[in-house]
């Protein structure tokens, strides 16, 4: 991989870092604020429609945050397989992966043909 494309895609990975770490604190901040509300304390504790908007808005508020926590994690690993000097190295075949995979996917672990295989099955 050319040092000028490695050099952008750690700007990049940086950048989504600080922004994902950002991100994580807000969450953290606002779940504390919002505890009473998990607890099923709420306005409309006697409308079950209402409880039934609150309870999926709850569930999509962690899924989305549950995402947020996974790609911190697979930025960071980006990051330290960059240090490491195998960010472009499969870790299943251990081939190269292709520069243009890396860009459109910086977090990428694996090649295509082993990101392919482990889709299908």
């Amino acid at each position: 991989m050319e040092q000028t494309t490695e050099t952008t895609l750690r700007t990049f990975l940086e950048e989504e870092l600080a922004r994902l770490e950002t991100e994580v604190e807000t969450i953290e901040r606002e779940g504390h604020e919002a505890l009473s509300e998990a607890s099923g304390e709420n306005n409309y504790r006697d409308h079950m429609a209402d409880q039934g908007t609150a309870t999926f808005s709850r569930e999509l508020d962690m899924t989305l945050e549950d995402n947020i926590r996974e790609s911190l994690v697979a930025v960071r690993r980006a990051l330290e397989r960059m240090d490491d000097g195998n960010y472009s190295v499969c870790e299943r075949c251990e081939s190269d992966i292709d520069e243009e995979r890396l860009k459109a996917i910086p977090t990428a672990t694996l090649c295509i043909t082993c990101k392919a295989a482990e889709e299908s099955r």
